[in-house]
């Protein structure tokens, strides 16, 4: 046995020589044997949205739609974030005390999603039982392409697996160097509304961000036993806690912890894994510091801001290791969604949409959901095209024009 280990090694070797020397013989002279340099790219656009996920999407479909020259730039390979990669093909709430109370872009796809699925929508008329009987189940399979054919109708250039390294500013906006695989891209543009879920770009800036020590868990999601049939029943899921989005070797160091927990769940239970997302579901990060700071009294007592541009139902929904107990609003109460909560403070030329919004722990764990992200995107999108036309900042474009151009888009503004 181990006069035929050396013998394999022995004939190995000199066949990897060979092999070599034959492959230098023959591309010595070729113009193959250069260095493979990645393609430099410019890209001048109005607006660069950072991040395709629930809320980056929506931003980039809105901006183009106002005739805004738009750049979606996404480190995956598909829009939907949470929704998609993450598995929670749920969003809501779009509803709250028997009246829709979100509209526009973001329902728009997901309304679109169920008709095309032939899927069910909630009865909104009615007030459910516990929130979770009124989220939207979708297929994300489908959602993930309607929202890139969105984009394309909106004249929105995509850039999949890309991300800024580095953000300038410059006299009339910003300049960022986003990097990919074989790519690199210099954008120049007027405005940036960050989508990435944890403020990463405003990180960059320098610009204020919070985030407690302890984070809520990850969910990954599978499905064991039966096969996965989309816009049904939710996916299993477990808890991934530590779950921590801030940088590739944390999602990486999530991303195995719930696959190993997955796997060990396989060989115990003896079912067959017939579904398994592809990333970690995040549901905390860091957060803005904004002109706007919303605390949980804001949100649980239904405060209507001066400068509201957007609504958001959802429990405070806080998950810890030993589970999570949603705390129910007040009959009657629906939050809202203050325009500079999306403004980092002392900033120029930038807006956030999503989960980083300017808020403490307690009301982020309401406002972090699908709906109210999708809301607030469109009204990121408005205010950086109209701040784009008046040449001014997003913190200086009148409310009365942002919350006119959002009824014009069909988004249901507060009444203020």
């Amino acid at each position: 046995m181990k006069q035929n280990r050396r013998n394999f090694l022995k004939y190995s070797a000199v066949g990897l020589t060979a092999a070599a020397t034959s492959h230098v013989a023959v591309s010595a002279d070729s113009e193959s044997a250069q260095p493979v340099k990645p393609v430099d790219v410019t890209s001048e656009v109005d607006v660069l949205v950072v991040g395709g996920g629930t809320a980056g999407a929506v931003a980039a479909i809105q901006s183009g739609r106002l005739g805004t020259e738009t750049l979606l730039v996404e480190r995956f390979s598909q829009l939907g974030g949470a929704m998609t990669s993450g598995g929670v093909a749920f969003p809501g709430l779009f509803d709250a005390w028997g009246k829709q109370i979100i509209d526009g872009v973001g329902w728009e796809l997901v309304k679109e999603c169920v008709e095309l699925d032939g899927g069910e929508f909630p009865d909104f008329s009615k007030v459910p039982r516990g929130h979770w009987m009124n989220q939207v189940h979708i297929n994300q399979f489908l959602y993930s392409i309607l929202a890139e054919e969105k984009c394309e109708q909106a004249g929105v250039k995509i850039a999949y697996h890309e991300f800024p390294e580095a953000v300038r500013e410059t006299e009339n906006g910003w300049e960022v160097d986003c990097v990919g695989f074989g790519t690199r891209r210099k954008v120049v543009c007027k405005q940036i509304i960050d989508c990435t879920g944890g403020a990463e770009v405003v990180g960059m800036m320098g610009y204020k961000r919070l985030r407690e020590e302890e984070r809520q868990p990850g969910s990954y999601l599978f499905q064991l036993g039966e096969e996965h049939i989309p816009a049904s029943d939710q996916l299993h899921r477990l808890y991934v806690h530590g779950a921590d989005s801030t940088n590739s070797r944390t999602v990486t160091e999530a991303n195995l912890t719930g696959r190993k927990s997955i796997l060990k769940k396989v060989r115990k239970r003896g079912k067959r894994l017939m579904h398994l997302q592809p990333e970690t579901g995040f549901r905390e990060s860091y957060r803005i510091v904004g002109e706007t700071f919303i605390t949980v009294n804001d949100y649980t007592s239904g405060k209507v801001f001066d400068d509201a541009v957007a609504y958001a139902f959802y429990p405070v929904d806080l998950h810890s290791k030993t589970g999570v107990k949603p705390k129910p609003l007040k009959p009657g109460v629906v939050p809202t969604i203050p325009l500079g909560a999306l403004i980092p403070k002392g900033s120029r030329n930038v807006m956030v949409a999503g989960r980083s919004i300017s808020s403490d722990r307690l009301a982020n764990s309401g406002l972090r959901v699908q709906a109210p992200c999708m809301a607030m995107a469109q009204a990121a999108a408005v205010t950086a095209t109209l701040a784009i036309a008046g040449g001014t900042t997003p913190s200086n474009v009148p409310i009365a024009a942002v919350r006119g151009e959002l009824k014009n888009q069909r988004a249901i503004v507060p009444e203020v």
